[in-house]
């Protein structure tokens, strides 16, 4: 389901970007930095991913920081998350095309105008209190299906890319916000806000 305030939990990807063990007295003691997809493009996204792997909760978006442990309070990665962010300006995202990561067989649509603002975002983001030693390479994209048996993997591709060329509405949105979310186990739930406040440059 597409985010709003009613509700706030969510299914998201641990692959290609991973996440290591807890950290002790957090739960579960993952948490990650995302950029959601608006409406419209987030239904037609979450409802793709429902017709490729039925079930669960999902909610498109960007990772801007994959799931990863706190050496901290998750209050004092916020703020440092949320001062970092502020020091960047909105940017549209652009999405490409149907492709998978052949390590991991997770299928997903490229980001092909954005990437270069949500690398930088990873490379400011990915230290301090917020760093981890991610296994995968910080590559920006929408996941739509993952943990796939690898006899459906041809075949949910192919499904996929019909899906997304026939898709009539927009390929690109704004990105304004970050959300810091933490693993509550099953699913993901929302903690606070990070606006990109800088102005853009000419």
């Amino acid at each position: 389901m597409c985010h709003n305030t009613g509700q706030p939990s969510f299914e998201m990807q641990v692959e290609p970007n991973g996440a290591g063990p807890p950290a002790e007295g957090e739960g579960s003691g993952l948490y990650a930095l995302v950029i959601y997809v608006p409406e419209p493009l987030c239904t037609f996204l979450d409802d793709l991913r429902l017709e490729l792997v039925p079930g669960g909760n999902p909610h498109a978006h960007v990772s801007v920081l994959p799931p990863r442990p706190l050496p901290v309070a998750a209050w004092a990665a916020i703020q440092e998350a949320r001062g970092i962010v502020a020091g960047f300006a909105p940017f549209e995202v652009q999405l490409g095309g149907i492709e998978k990561f052949d390590v991991t067989d997770v299928i997903y649509i490229s980001v092909t105008r954005g990437g270069d603002q949500l690398r930088q975002m990873h490379a400011a983001l990915n230290r301090g209190a917020l760093a981890f030693a991610e296994p995968f390479d910080y590559h920006p994209h929408i996941t739509l299906a993952q943990d796939i048996p690898p006899e459906r993997v041809e075949p949910l591709l192919d499904l996929a890319g019909r899906r997304w060329r026939e898709n009539p509405g927009p390929r690109a949105f704004r990105a304004d916000h970050t959300m810091f979310v933490r693993n509550t186990g099953d699913n993901w739930v929302d903690l606070a806000e990070g606006p990109l406040r800088a102005a853009p440059v000419p």
